[in-house]
């Protein structure tokens, strides 16, 4: 018993202080280490051997496989189901892009198919739902499995819907509407269109449904470890996109229901179209040059009048006087003209200052609506038409004149319409010379309609849809309805040059050309805004480049030249979070003013640039808000704009550059 005696586990002080004096330490600890390390190997094998335990290994063996084949080969097959159904979505996507209908409408059908073998495959095992954690990660997949089946089943009915009308699109496949010409296609469209449009309900209620699913996924469940972190910010970016596409139809809907009718089924509408000079830059895209009223028939399209600005002008008497910033920045103008009524940077309510001039016209007609244009969409549609259309004794194509560095389309319309006038005329005889030009925009624009309408739909009409809708995202076509239904639908397309409410940062800068010749079409701009927190405060810091690098033209007005490059005379102003506090300015050449306007805190001022010169604009505010980690911020293009470079930084870092062609939202990271 000698040897239980020496690892007694209550030794006297004594006992223990002997055994350890007569033990060597590192013999003592690597002799103990080895005799557990090979007792326990022993103790692990005896029981193995024994019989309970050859009976527990044996389980465990057989949960292992039965694991493998309950869910691990259900999974892997799951998985291997899931990337055939993505594959085959990408299929039809392509197909989307080449804009044939047909075969999107097939692959559709096979993507719905493989879709429907992946949710077969989930659900075998199903049971898995129960496991703690694991049901988790099961219910996700089941979630996004089941919000793609309703993807695609709103996919399929808008492909189906539109599929009639791919000839009249100029998509491709072959289309119901293939007899008789153009015009007659256009109004057997109209009037059966209205039998499909009610599937925009159908369409509505699958993307709510596949909201819902995805709605019930937690992103955060996938770390950013383990390679999780690509995962979670595709959830993310699932749930923005699918919240944000099932809204958009929601909204939309009412238009889309109504859109017979504002093509003039089954009766006619006539809308007001405002040309708009936005080389000559004004808040909602450029100066009011030219009207014409279009009388919707069915789809048919008639131009009941078109004529130059100043005439529907001279037809109002009485006219108010000129509000403030015309009065200090437009020289030699007092009243107030149609042509200077888009004073407001939203354009909803610049029309509606619009119409309370055009009401008191001795020659205004009724319409259903203001439709404004700008010169982008008239280069970019003859652009389309085989860069060639005549109207007016002229050609007008989109090849460079060398006289403006710019489309000749452009060069001609100004020669025109802006022939230079003398200051020393009265207004009253500057009006009436005006009004006697001849109405070449309107011409121009009728020859647009005919060359379009007349000729085959494969041939111009699917580029010419594509350019509409570009057009339109680019501000440079927008909308203004009389029915509430439709315009609610038109803004949410972002199609009526709104001012949003945002929650975060936000920035427009509107900028209005005075009196400064079409200097626009020379002058380019570039903005820079840079962020610092201070204090959990934050200030930002919004730089304005401003560049003409071309000579003045020659505006000797005696030998009838034309002036387009002059001082550009910019009134400005900077829409920013309500709230925010300037700080500091330069470059204004007046004391800036500072307000409230449309939501938003307003910085207005002036300044000018002269050919061949530069000029510079720095904005120093607080935003009202308290430093995070990521702000989220949203720039509003001004109508008109083009190529204006952006670039963000964060404490004078650059974070991101892009050139602003639509409004433009993302998170700014503070960090």
């Amino acid at each position: 018993m000698e040897g239980f005696e020496k690892i007694n586990l209550g030794p006297t002080k004594s006992a223990t202080t002997s055994s350890i004096k007569n033990t060597p330490k590192d013999m003592n600890s690597n002799s103990a280490s080895r005799s557990y390390r090979v007792g326990s190997r022993k103790n692990l094998f005896k029981f193995l051997r024994s019989r309970n335990g050859l009976t527990i290994l044996v389980v465990v063996v057989l949960l292992l496989i039965i694991s493998s084949f309950a869910i691990v080969l259900p999974a892997q097959k799951t998985l291997k189901s899931a990337r055939i159904a993505y594959k085959q979505a990408q299929i039809v996507a392509d197909a989307v892009k080449k804009q044939n209908v047909e075969l999107a409408s097939q692959e559709l059908v096979k993507a719905k198919a493989d879709l429907a073998q992946t949710q077969k495959d989930l659900n075998s095992f199903s049971y898995a739902k129960f496991i703690p954690i694991v049901g988790l990660y099961y219910n996700d997949a089941d979630r996004l499995v089941k919000a793609g089946i309703d993807g695609l089943e709103a996919a399929i009915i808008l492909v189906d819907s539109v599929k009639p009308y791919a000839d009249v699109l100029g998509l491709k496949g072959q289309g119901s509407f293939v007899g008789g010409t153009a015009e007659q296609r256009i109004q057997t469209v109209v009037k059966t269109m209205g039998k499909v449009t009610p599937h925009i309900d159908d369409v509505s209620k699958y993307l709510e449904d596949a909201k819902t699913q995805v709605d019930g996924i937690n992103p955060s469940r996938y770390p950013s470890f383990l390679g999780l972190g690509k995962i979670q910010k595709t959830l993310k970016d699932l749930k923005t996109a699918v919240d944000g596409g099932a809204t958009f139809v929601e909204e939309a809907r009412p238009l889309i229901k109504i859109l017979p009718s504002l093509l003039g089924e089954p009766d006619s509408k006539k809308y007001l179209i405002l040309f708009q000079n936005d080389k000559e830059l004004r808040p909602t895209g450029g100066f009011i040059t030219a009207y014409s009223v279009f009388r919707l028939d069915r789809g048919a399209i008639h131009v009941e009048k078109s004529e130059n600005i100043y005439n529907l002008d001279l037809t109002i008497r009485n006219k108010p006087k000129a509000p403030d910033p015309i009065l200090d920045y437009l020289p030699r103008v007092s009243l107030f003209n149609l042509r200077d009524s888009n004073l407001s940077p939203d354009f909803v309510e610049s029309m509606k200052t619009f119409n309370s001039l055009y009401d008191k016209a001795s020659v205004k007609v009724d319409v259903d609506g203001i439709i404004a244009l700008d010169t982008n969409v008239l280069v970019s549609t003859i652009k389309i038409l085989d860069d060639r259309v005549d109207a007016g004794g002229m050609t007008f194509t989109t090849q460079i004149d060398k006289r403006c560095d710019c489309p000749q389309v452009i060069y001609q319309l100004e020669s025109t319409v802006s022939t230079p006038l003398s200051l020393d005329l009265r207004v009253s005889d500057l009006e009436a010379i005006q009004a006697s030009r001849k109405d070449i925009i309107g011409e121009l624009l009728f020859a647009i309609l005919t060359k379009s309408l007349k000729s085959s739909p494969k041939l111009y009409w699917g580029p010419l849809f594509q350019n509409l809708i570009t057009q339109i995202d680019q501000k440079h076509v927008m909308f203004y309805v009389y029915n509430k239904d439709a315009q609610r639908g038109f803004e949410a397309l972002n199609a009526a040059g709104r001012i949003k409410a945002f929650k975060g940062d936000y920035l427009h800068i509107n900028e209005a050309n005075f009196g400064g010749a079409k200097s626009n079409l020379f002058v380019s701009r570039s903005v820079t805004q840079n962020y610092e927190v201070k204090n959990s405060s934050i200030i930002k810091t919004v730089t304005v480049n401003y560049k003409n690098p071309y000579p003045p033209s020659d505006c000797n007005l005696e030998r009838g030249n034309l002036c387009l490059n002059a001082v550009l005379r910019n009134w400005f102003r900077i829409y920013v979070p309500k709230g925010s506090k300037l700080v500091d300015v330069k470059g204004s050449e007046v004391k800036m003013k500072t307000y409230d306007e449309l939501g938003k805190t307003v910085f207005e001022g002036f300044l000018t640039v002269r050919p061949q010169g530069t000029a510079t604009l720095i904005l120093s505010y607080t935003l009202p808000m308290k430093a995070d980690a990521s702000l989220p911020l949203l720039i509003q293009k001004q109508p008109g704009t083009v190529n204006d470079e952006y670039i963000v930084k964060v404490n004078n870092k650059q974070k991101n550059k892009f050139e602003l062609l639509t409004d433009k939202e993302f998170k700014i990271n503070l960090k």
